[in-house]
């Protein structure tokens, strides 16, 4: 068999055994067992938070089990065919299963990763907000092109993308905005993504066709579930009504349907027009302001265990994480792990995959680094 292919099928197999070892792999496949049994149990379902709550872990295990087995075996069809078709002779489908390969490679190395997601909220859902920084239209398109980026890499895994806030630009782009994205492990990947959007480009807005430099800030934050409580005293906080922006015409909402919370004690805002009825939006706009005082919360507590500056995420407007260069050269830079890539329209498109795996991997060394140092 070619090197290639050997080389790659000893790659797959390191990181398909990492993942066994860290999911236990004996004990989670007797666990899955026993949560597909109790799902069938017609009187779990009498129980509405127990059943939430198993079903929740099954769909999280399932995923990782039935995940690891698909790639196995989608591995050794691959090297089987490499193997009739260097007895045929068949280079070419040779090529394309080597091809697989690769791509079998990189969904290993992903999951690899992603067994790692353990923290308090990970398995969780996301919103996602994007906010224009300074500079008028220019910053308003790159929030928006920022917002088609992430809803692109979502739906390319699978997850559901919901609108939940947007205020449009004055001439093109968004002010901001706020997708929910829904699917497993959607904050665990997205977290790594809060922090300032450096964009360098030739401005289309510009006759003189000037370079421009456009910033944007993007937050994540966990979606909460029953399991977590958040108490809100009504005296902390600010309500306002307004009528949803649009395009115009029949778009623009006649009534005061949108909610937007202010908290005053950390100054938290938050809006929601995803609804007609001012009654969902509220309800929307607590659930928001919940999470966001969740993941306020969740972060005191990394800042308080980074062991190192580099394993620190600071959520701020003044915190660059990753430049976008379209002129001079083409180039997207992560400042935080130095990964980059020389394809921006693939990125913008929604390839992240490799800037989030090595977010990730940063953040994971800093917490075992911080562990170890505890245990000394």
């Amino acid at each position: 068999m070619r090197a290639d292919a050997e080389s790659l099928k000893t790659e797959i197999a390191d990181s398909i055994a990492l993942l066994r070892r860290h999911l236990d792999w004996d004990a989670a496949v007797v666990r899955l067992a026993e949560l597909n049994a109790r799902a069938e149990d017609p009187e779990l379902w009498n129980k509405a938070d127990e059943a939430q709550a198993v079903m929740r872990e099954r769909n999280r295990l399932a995923a990782q089990v039935e995940g690891v087995q698909k790639l196995e075996k989608d591995v050794a069809d691959a090297l089987e065919l490499i193997e009739l078709a260097e007895m045929e002779e068949d280079a070419a489908t040779a090529d394309a299963a080597v091809a697989d390969l690769r791509a079998y490679a990189a969904e290993a190395k992903r999951r690899e990763i992603e067994s790692l997601l353990s923290g308090e909220a990970d398995a969780n859902d996301a919103y996602l907000e994007v906010n224009a920084g300074a500079g008028g239209t220019e910053a308003q398109d790159w929030a928006e092109m920022l917002l088609r980026m992430y809803t692109r890499w979502a739906e390319a895994h699978g997850y559901k993308v919901t609108m939940t806030e947007q205020s449009e630009g004055e001439q093109a782009g968004v002010k901001s905005a706020t997708i929910q994205v829904t699917g497993t492990n959607a904050y665990g990947w997205l977290k790594t993504e809060s922090g300032v959007h450096r964009l360098v480009r030739i401005s289309p807005f510009d006759a003189a066709a000037r370079r421009q430099t456009s910033f944007a800030s993007v937050y994540v934050y966990p979606v909460i579930d029953d399991r977590i409580q958040i108490e809100i005293n009504p005296a902390d906080l600010k309500t306002d009504t307004f009528r949803a922006s649009g395009a115009g015409g029949q778009h623009v909402n006649k009534t005061e349907s949108g909610v937007r919370f202010t908290h005053i004690p950390t100054g938290i805002v938050v809006a929601s027009t995803q609804d007609r009825s001012q009654h969902r939006n509220r309800a929307i706009a607590m659930e928001m302001l919940k999470a966001r005082l969740y993941e306020l919360e969740l972060s005191k507590r990394e800042a308080i265990n980074a062991a190192t500056e580099a394993g620190k995420t600071d959520i701020g407007w003044g915190h660059q994480i990753r430049s976008y260069v379209l002129q001079p050269y083409q180039m997207v830079k992560d400042l935080r792990t130095g990964v980059e890539k020389g394809n921006p329209d693939a990125v913008l498109d929604g390839e992240l995959d490799e800037f989030m795996a090595a977010a990730l991997a940063l953040r994971v060394g800093a917490t075992r680094s911080d562990a170890s140092a505890q245990a000394q």
